[in-house]
């Protein structure tokens, strides 16, 4: 992809803020080799689809040429990241840290190219600074600029503390940027102050300020909460095959759109070609199975994905249901209960709103019946099969 304005198009997709663009713009215009520098603390041991956003942003740096360092922050895991937290995050020990990166190491490169990446850990820098070198870099950034934090004023307004060594974290993912002597760095909407306490240190050891690109936390399969293990509407890259499948398979027509903008590395012009096919009338089930396939085909190898649809199809598609449904059993007491609050209570749906959303599209179904009434009851002794969309299905029974 040799064309600028092709290349800045593809890497805005997706974005939330670029700063600045032009910038970028310039750095990519003089045939320079970016370093594009993702840090990744190391607090889970595995990952899902909704961390694969920045993970697609770096292989598409990749792709266009670029050196990208996947940053594990063996160092700064162990002092916790305060980002969006209203109370002290709890630190990592070392054990954790060194267990939860060989794990990331070993899940990234189902996205990244392997040959192209480097891979560093932020330790090798910080074991050997002093207090007196960590000290001087910390003399660049103050404490008024540190409270302009969200997350940090909140605190101090609501009263709740602050623990001294949370300041030092965004500090030391900012000195990384010096470290490495990075042109770009990506991270979530919620990193953008750290990012920029990077740009802020930059210029101070001599070198060009990078440019920050932040993207959007992926919603979950809810459509509404961020993709999250705790909330239970993610969709985890080491699941199998056929569950990754049916999992996407139940998302929205809308949020369709917004997996294949933020997940997919099909380039703009396909993805208008998609939405044309939607809009002249072909079903968006049938564009689903393709994003369904791609990720697939992505986290299980060629050729996993149209195996995965087979199945799905095969299950669902032709009526058939899996032979282990869970039984909700509702107690109501005799009272009965509101469809949507049976869909939550049963599991189906994340809340109510979701479940009315449900219901609207269609998407909600008892013993095969499509119904969209939002104010249908389910009395006192109903049992029945009730699905929601193509992959969430329960035995429901009201007591």
């Amino acid at each position: 992809m040799s064309n600028l304005n092709e290349q800045l198009e593809l890497l805005q997709r997706g974005c939330e803020e670029i700063i600045p663009l032009q910038e970028l713009r310039e750095r990519i215009a003089a045939g320079k080799k970016l370093r594009v520098k993702v840090g990744f603390d190391p607090t889970a041991p595995d990952l899902h689809l909704g961390h694969t956003v920045l993970l697609n942003k770096m292989r598409q740096f990749q792709d266009l040429g670029h050196t990208v360092i996947f940053l594990i922050g063996d160092f700064t895991g162990m002092i916790g990241d305060p980002s969006g937290k209203n109370a002290t995050r709890k630190a990592l020990s070392a054990e954790d840290v060194r267990a939860n990166a060989e794990t990331y190491k070993q899940q990234v490169f189902k996205v990244l190219d392997r040959e192209l990446t480097e891979v560093r850990f932020n330790n090798e820098w910080m074991e050997k600074m002093t207090a007196a070198d960590f000290a001087r870099v910390s003399s660049h950034y103050t404490v008024a600029r540190m409270m302009e934090r969200n997350d940090f004023g909140e605190r101090f307004r609501n009263n709740k503390s602050i623990a001294l060594h949370e300041f030092l974290y965004p500090i030391a993912q900012g000195y990384d940027s010096v470290a490495l002597e990075a042109d770009v760095e990506l991270g979530g909407t919620d990193q953008k102050f750290n990012l920029l306490v990077g740009r802020h240190l930059q210029p101070v050891y001599g070198q060009k300020p990078q440019v920050i690109m932040t993207l959007p936390l992926l919603e979950g399969l809810d459509g509404v909460q961020k993709m999250s293990k705790s909330l239970d509407n993610y969709i985890g890259v080491d699941e199998d095959a056929d569950s990754m499948f049916g999992k996407l398979m139940s998302i929205s027509d809308d949020l369709m759109w917004r997996y294949f903008e933020l997940l997919s590395a099909r380039g703009n012009a396909e993805l208008d070609a998609l939405r044309k096919r939607v809009k002249d009338g072909d079903n968006p089930r049938d564009i689903k199975f393709l994003l369904g396939e791609e990720m697939v085909d992505r986290f299980h190898g060629e050729g996993a994905g149209v195996k995965a649809r087979a199945a799905f199809i095969a299950r669902f598609a032709q009526g058939e249901l899996p032979e282990d449904i869970e039984t909700a059993t509702l107690q109501t007491s005799g009272a009965g209960i509101g469809i949507a609050a049976a869909l939550t209570a049963a599991g189906l749906t994340a809340s109510n709103s979701d479940a009315f959303r449900m219901l609207q599209q269609g998407a909600v179904r008892l013993d095969g019946e499509k119904i969209t009434d939002r104010g249908l009851q389910l009395v006192a002794g109903f049992k029945g099969v009730v699905q929601v969309g193509k992959r969430r299905v329960a035995r429901v029974e009201v007591v």
